[in-house]
């Protein structure tokens, strides 16, 4: 047989290099990613089962791509949902997640669209931003309204990220709107009483979703005109559930669930999960802190071990979590903290500061006509305990079995037949909390002293500012509300952490008359404490359950921290809270209320405006 000789086998062997070269190529080729952002809306689609919705563009998407049916924002409210985002650690983790703030940017660390653009990615955003958080430096290569994938320079891979207001809480009460779907054919949740304002509520929500599809309809369009469909990885997601009172703002399932629908082009099916198909399910547990490491990993980066997520796509997928975790913070001008973990089946919610209603007033959630009928209901006594739960005080620990009661009515916590599986939630939950230095324990203003112009991530790092352990079990003491607890809550009110006599305070007024009297001595001392924010919650729990001079004291130590001009502003903030809560037992310093100052200088212009609410609403009451 003849031989090739040498020079015959040159062509082979250059063949052989280009074959080589293209696939070198191929593999230093990265995808473009786009995101498709709608805000306040849950899995309403109609791909997720919902018969009702009206959701072509995610309906075609869910054919072509992956849906994931457990997917969680972590935060039931924008800003901090977006927090999680962007920075790739739990707002909670940050200290950003209240609604709203701004705290500085943990030391050295970056924003995913940083690290995106180091690794070669011109980043988009198109437009909202709405971060707790501090920029750490330049962000974007360009947001803004005007913001798109299309002026990156040529040969250069995008993440552009496309957010659609369309389906946003404030767009359900918007008028004139022309109704699409039929308010009678509306499924009303169990939460929600069966009446015309709720009923026209959720399906003017459902109109909006289907004006939220045909957004991102018309981006997907965009992108097939320019040729670059099969060249970019497409997400599909909302901000968090329904923008319907007690599922925006409340870390239950409904509060949390989103749909998120990925589509991986043939050409990057390396980058794709083992149980991707085309139309199939995944039931992988993600959330927002998850978003972050998989983008790094679609593009070839391995994340860095500071981010608290897991990659779910994309050469780096991580494992998988067994739970997801949620939280609230203050709503605003009005104070709150709750956790919630799932996994999957069950919903677990701890509740820090069971004493405060859930409904409690917020004015932008009341501008929604389906809360001010619901409250009104609830004056009149016309409600079902299922219906009435939520103008009623929080238990400290619900349990819900999403698969027997999705709307999460029917609380477990107290059945014998489910008492393991709300212990392994509540260490799930408590192990959360320690892994990522829950800075949430810590109130708010003592945060900021503590930061002096730091991050509240840095000071929850630091083991000499933030005794974790110690102040979390001080918050779990206090906040079961345990009557045999009030002897060690009153010793604790002398302790050398300002956050533990925080919660010894809390605790003692969560419990009412019978702690609070035992332990007025020990209250009255308190209202010399360094730490203002001591001085707020001893005042009130002497206010509302002392008698004669004691609550005269405590009552007019409270509208002293409530002016603003004088105080701290979180200082400020609670007090306001707490004469709220009193009710027409602060009658007797009308005067006073009504001479407090509605406007006062706020530690950012993101705060501006909760204590001119809160004045506003006491000095009404008292006019």
């Amino acid at each position: 047989m003849r031989m090739p000789s040498f020079f015959a086998a040159v062509p082979l062997l250059a063949v052989g290099l280009l074959f080589a070269a293209s696939a070198s190529a191929a593999e230093r080729a990265k995808p473009n990613i786009l995101w498709l952002v709608n805000e306040d809306h849950g899995p309403h689609v109609g791909s997720y089962g919902d018969a009702f919705a009206t959701t072509p563009t995610f309906d075609a998407l869910a054919k072509r791509g992956l849906r994931y049916t457990k997917a969680w924002s972590c935060a039931p409210v924008c800003a901090p949902a977006r927090t999680t985002l962007i920075s790739g650690l739990y707002a909670t983790s940050t200290g950003g997640e209240q609604m709203r703030s701004m705290v500085g940017y943990p030391a050295g660390l970056k924003m995913y669209p940083q690290l995106m653009r180091e690794a070669g990615y011109y980043c988009s955003n198109n437009a909202k931003e709405d971060y707790n958080v501090a920029n750490p430096g330049k962000v974007w290569d360009a947001s803004a309204k005007t913001a798109h994938w299309r002026k990156r320079p040529a040969g250069t891979p995008f993440l552009a990220v496309f957010n659609s207001e369309k389906s946003h809480e404030s767009q359900i009460r918007k008028q004139p709107h022309v109704a699409v779907h039929d308010p009678a054919k509306v499924r009303v949740p169990a939460y929600h009483p069966d009446i015309p304002e709720v009923r026209k509520d959720w399906a003017q929500y459902y109109d909006q979703v289907t004006a939220a599809d045909a957004d991102s309809g018309a981006r997907l369009k965009e992108l097939e005109e320019a040729g670059l469909a099969e060249d970019t990885i497409v997400f599909y997601y909302a901000d968090h559930g329904s923008g319907m009172p007690r599922s925006k703002r409340w870390p239950y399932n409904s509060g949390l669930h989103v749909p998120l629908i990925v589509y991986i082009p043939e050409k990057f099916k390396n980058l794709r999960p083992a149980d991707y198909q085309a139309g199939g399910t995944s039931d992988r547990l993600v959330s927002f802190v998850d978003f972050a490491p998989t983008l790094l990993s679609l593009a070839g980066v391995k994340p860095p071990e500071w981010l608290q997520g897991s990659a779910f796509l994309g050469k780096f997928i991580g494992p998988a979590p067994k739970f997801l975790h949620g939280f609230r913070g203050r709503m605003d001008e009005r104070l709150d903290l709750v956790r919630s973990v799932t996994d999957g089946r069950f919903v677990y919610i701890r509740n820090y500061l069971p004493h405060l209603i859930y409904g409690q007033h917020i004015d932008y959630m009341f501008q929604t006509p389906t809360t001010p009928a619901w409250k009104k209901l609830h004056d009149e006594g016309r409600l079902n305990p299922q219906q009435d739960a939520f103008w009623q005080e929080k238990a400290p620990e619900e349990l819900y079995d999403l698969k027997a009661d999705p709307d999460e009515v029917k609380n477990l916590a107290g059945s014998p037949v489910h008492q393991e599986i709300k212990a392994a939630l509540r260490k799930a939950q408590q192990e959360h909390i320690v892994r990522i230095r829950d800075v949430g324990f810590i109130p708010e203003g003592v945060r900021f002293e503590l930061a002096k112009g730091g991050s509240p991530y840095d000071v929850g790092h630091d083991p000499a500012k933030y005794d974790l352990a110690r102040v979390v079990a001080a918050a779990e003491l206090a906040s079961m509300r345990d009557p045999k607890a009030a002897p060690e809550l009153a010793k604790l009110l002398t302790d050398a952490d300002p956050s533990i006599r925080y919660w010894a305070a809390l605790g003692l007024s969560m419990r009412g008359q019978p702690a609070v009297q035992p332990a007025e001595t020990a209250l009255k001392a308190a209202l010399a404490d360094q730490e203002s924010i001591v001085r707020v919650h001893a005042a009130h729990g002497l206010a509302q359950f002392g008698e004669g001079a004691t609550a005269k004291q405590g009552l007019a130590a409270l509208v002293e921290l409530a002016h603003g001009d004088r105080n701290n502003y979180f200082t400020a903030m609670a007090a306001l809270n707490a004469l709220d809560q009193l009710g027409d037992k602060a009658a007797s310093q009308a005067a006073a209320i009504r001479a407090l100052p509605g406007r006062v200088q706020a530690p950012a212009a993101r705060y501006a405006e909760y204590l001119p609410r809160l004045v506003m609403d006491l000095q009404k009451r008292f006019q």
